[in-house]
């Protein structure tokens, strides 16, 4: 059987990636034999919605990009600098200054001429997230560790809709991810943010949410975490990390194949002390257990920085 009948539908792309020999069929062919060629077809009509296109974002679109995904949904408001040159994908002298979305779109259909694309240059809001979402089979959490907020509001919609979600950090020289089934254990429960009263306390609930075991803190500095200037340390390998276990998680919920461990579930890699846990929550943070560890976070974060008491922000 020829790999265009393995694969599905064909698309037209253009006549410059067509003389350059560029094929969907030969370009993801590596595939065959992880996937079958049945499921590289679902993955060539699959949707996949990132928001933010920075340190793991950027390099979540890569990476489902070389999958084979063929429909993106990508939103990210800000640009690139030169302070994104040690983590983030699309942080290069060429994109220096370019909305973040506007370059990655740029980089995916450098991979995949046909890809279907909708950029979101102005992030994604209350005004448009269903069209950022329209049509999508899964979506995947990019946005920065500190934007709590958006993060909880974009899960909440997704498990309105019954989209599966996953959130993957880089914690550390590690990775620390979750994925939301719309059928199990929602984000809003998992972290219980209702029972946050400010801020700061949403942060470290998601934060110990994440990464309960915290496999990292033997030697992660947290003194270079800044709350007040969205400022904390971020290693280009865990990012890369990130975009691993995400687009793998993402393959077997996209195929309806392979064990897929949700929330009340976690998972954490680290590569530094070479230690990986999975785990289970069975009452998300609102077990004893994580209660206490909140309040002594809490506790611990207002006594070194007693100045953040007056943070007032939206989450």
């Amino acid at each position: 059987m020829q790999l265009s009948a393995l694969f599905g539908r064909s698309a037209k792309v253009s006549a410059q990636a067509r003389r350059a020999g560029w094929s969907y069929e030969e370009a993801f062919a590596r595939n065959i034999g992880l996937v079958t060629g049945e499921e590289q077809a679902l993955l060539r009509e699959a949707c996949v919605a990132i928001a933010g296109m920075g340190g793991v974002g950027g390099i979540h679109a890569v990476t489902f990009a070389r999958a084979g995904v063929g429909r993106f949904r990508i939103a990210d408001p800000d640009t690139f600098e030169v302070a994104n040159f040690n983590r983030q994908y699309g942080a290069t002298t060429e994109f220096l200054g370019r909305n973040k979305a506007d370059a990655m779109a740029s980089v995916i259909r450098e991979i995949n001429p046909e890809a279907e694309i909708r950029v979101f240059s102005e992030g994604v809001s209350k005004e448009n997230i269903a069209e950022f979402l329209e049509g999508a089979d899964l979506f995947v959490d990019g946005v920065d560790f500190f934007a709590v907020g958006l993060r909880r509001w974009l899960f909440r919609v997704c498990h309105e809709r019954g989209i599966w979600a996953i959130t993957a950090g880089p914690v550390g020289f590690g990775v620390a991810w979750l994925v939301f089934s719309p059928h199990g254990m929602s984000a809003e429960e998992y972290f219980d943010f209702s029972s946050c009263g400010t801020y700061l306390e949403a942060l470290i609930a998601f934060a110990l949410g994440l990464a309960p075991r915290g496999l990292h803190l033997a030697y992660f500095d947290r003194d270079a975490v800044d709350v007040e200037q969205d400022r904390a340390p971020s290693f280009g390998g865990a990012c890369q990390l990130c975009a691993g276990v995400a687009a793998i998680e993402g393959v077997k919920i996209l195929v309806g194949r392979g064990r897929v461990w949700p929330a009340p579930y976690y998972q954490q890699f680290d590569g530094w002390t070479s230690r990986y846990v999975r785990g289970r929550l069975r009452f998300g943070n609102r077990g004893p257990l994580q209660r206490l560890k909140r309040a002594w976070a809490l506790r611990q974060a207002l006594q070194r920085y007693p100045h953040l008491r007056g943070l007032n922000r939206p989450f």
